[in-house]
């Protein structure tokens, strides 16, 4: 199992970082809060894209595209994370 955890530096991230944990059947997304969370599973036969967005300079961003249940956006990681997220979950849904 790889965990992901955000900046905290980063925007929406500064209390309580996204956590994003993939392992071989699903990819959760955490969001801790301070009465309430967020938590989202998505199984990797439902994830039909993953797009990233590495700018110049702060921040990337990883989209993860689904089959009927919308997309997820997490920001707040470094390029090398998203580049290797990519990778997992392309590696498992081909």
């Amino acid at each position: 199992m790889n965990i992901y955890t955000a900046s905290r530096l980063s925007e929406g991230n500064k209390m309580f970082p996204c956590v994003i944990h993939l392992d071989g059947l699903a990819v959760t997304f955490k969001i801790p809060g301070l009465f309430n969370g967020k938590e989202s599973t998505i199984p990797m036969s439902r994830i039909s894209s993953v797009d990233i967005e590495t700018p110049l300079i702060g921040f990337s961003t990883i989209i993860i595209e689904t089959t009927g249940e919308g997309k997820i956006r997490a920001h707040g990681f470094t390029k090398s994370e998203v580049r290797e997220m990519k990778e997992i979950i392309l590696s498992k849904i081909l």
